[in-house]
């Protein structure tokens, strides 16, 4: 990979794909500038509002320390000429101060008694899409709080942000001592502990670890850059906003799940399958989705703040959606593990219209295209109910114990007339716009896949 911008520490060595794309082009100024950490807490900010539609405003919560001035540069996310962001608005010097220490409680870490540092109306004429606010102090530290700017109107696809996950791995403050997310945590001698021992609820309200960045947001930006470039009919929303019912998937012929989503509440998935029956396409671009029943609670700060997942603390029942109702029958497969390192994804039923002008033949290796995580069907589960179906890909892999593995790629068509694609890899948004891991075949097929779902009926 080249150069990781994100507080990774749990995942880099396990998933080359879960840490987010490295950003350049949110550099605001020719003078060196310096990646922030959690331990000097030289500026990090978060927002109370990450999703607003326009005419709403952005409220930042920053602390820079020692106390000095500092700016915010706001960045919308795109293709842009390849620039891959477009500047949009700047704030004016704004004084920094020193917040509060973050409180913590069971583990759960919440800045949101922070003073509010600067309010971002947002001009009705923005478009929806993801931001980035650019925190940066004259002596160059830099940091990033992201946010999405959404609205109502009707769009072809609908991106889904996996806001829930994001928390849920976020482990800030990454101190070596405090930080826990659903995944992992600090004890107080500095060793990162396992899930048995991670937090069992999490809270929105504090910054992402790292420069500020969600470790799995690169895939987003994958998917936004390379769909914006090819012209895409595109929406945004929150996974937050799929659990409170802000979504009508009657707008929208699909939604687009960019990455890596292990997090879901009931209401997300009964709002994907309400949305299937309805004849909304479904589009699953990584692996591990739907693996942990959550619930929400709200924070002083609004609604859905607190993110709750008891994985091995329950009382009696497991968090795992497997045991109540498997992940197959919403995916068309499930979850298989982790892929210590990449493989090739082998081409299956490769006269399907998916892989047509991708020039794959059957059995052709795509060098690197499984890796992170890895789905496949699972037989003795059910499927979901299916017109027609198909398995795209079957790649085999070794996992950490050195058993014989393999990963499958798969799609269905529902009795609604809705697809359901699963890539059932990591390594799948990547392929589409990420230096270095794109991959010709993989940009085809998705068009492909878009095409068939954007298509008038």
């Amino acid at each position: 990979m080249d150069g990781w911008e994100s507080g990774a520490l749990a995942h880099a060595a396990t998933d080359p794909f879960r840490a987010a794309a490295p950003l350049p082009w949110l550099r605001t100024s020719a003078a060196p500038w310096y990646a922030v950490d959690d331990v000097r807490r030289s500026v990090r900010g978060f927002t109370s509002r990450p999703a607003v539609a326009p005419g709403e405003a952005v409220d930042l919560h920053v602390t820079v320390e020692p106390p000095r001035p500092f700016t915010v540069t706001v960045h919308r996310i795109g293709h842009y000429a390849g620039h891959g962001a477009a500047k949009v608005a700047e704030s004016p010097p704004l004084a920094g101060l020193v917040q509060p220490p973050p409180l913590v409680a069971d583990r759960a870490v919440s800045c949101h008694h922070w003073w509010l540092s600067w309010r971002l109306p947002v001009p009705a004429h923005w478009p929806t899409g993801a931001y980035v606010a650019v925190l940066a102090t004259d002596d160059g530290d830099r940091a990033h709080v992201p946010f999405t700017v959404r609205d109502a109107a009707p769009a072809d696809l609908l991106l889904v942000l996996p806001d829930l996950t994001w928390q849920a791995h976020n482990l800030y403050p990454e101190d070596g001592r405090t930080g826990a997310g659903l995944h992992r945590a600090w004890d107080e001698h500095g060793r990162l502990l396992g899930e048995e021992d991670a937090a069992v609820t999490v809270c929105a309200d504090r910054p992402y670890a790292g420069t500020g960045l969600p470790p799995d947001i690169g895939h987003a930006y994958d998917v936004i850059r390379w769909a914006e470039r090819h012209g895409y009919d595109l929406g945004y929303a929150h996974a937050t906003d799929l659990h409170a019912g802000r979504v009508d998937p009657a707008r929208h012929r699909g939604l687009v799940f960019p990455g890596p989503a292990p997090y879901w509440s009931a209401p997300m998935r009964r709002a994907a399958e309400a949305a299937r029956d309805g004849g909304t396409s479904l589009v699953f671009l990584g692996a591990d989705t739907l693996h942990w029943q959550v619930e929400t609670a709200p924070s002083p700060t609004g609604p859905d703040r607190l993110l709750t997942c008891r994985k091995y603390r329950g009382a009696g029942r497991s968090a795992r959606w497997r045991d109540v109702v498997p992940e197959q029958q919403l995916l068309g497969i499930q979850y298989a593990g982790r892929v210590p390192a990449p493989v090739p994804l082998v081409v299956r039923n490769a006269w399907h219209w998916l892989w047509e002008g991708t020039g794959a033949a059957e059995g052709e290796e795509l060098p690197g295209l499984v890796a992170g995580a890895a789905d496949r069907y699972h037989p003795r589960t059910a499927l979901p109910a299916h017109t027609e179906r198909v398995l795209l890909a079957h790649s085999p892999y070794r996992d950490a114990k050195g058993a014989r593995r393999h990963q499958e790629t798969s799609l269905y068509r529902a009795p609604s007339g809705a697809l359901v694609f699963a890539s059932g890899t990591s390594a799948w948004a990547p392929a589409l716009d990420r230096r270095g891991h794109a991959d010709a075949r993989v940009q085809r097929a998705t068009a492909n896949l878009f095409d068939h779902i954007c298509k008038p009926a």
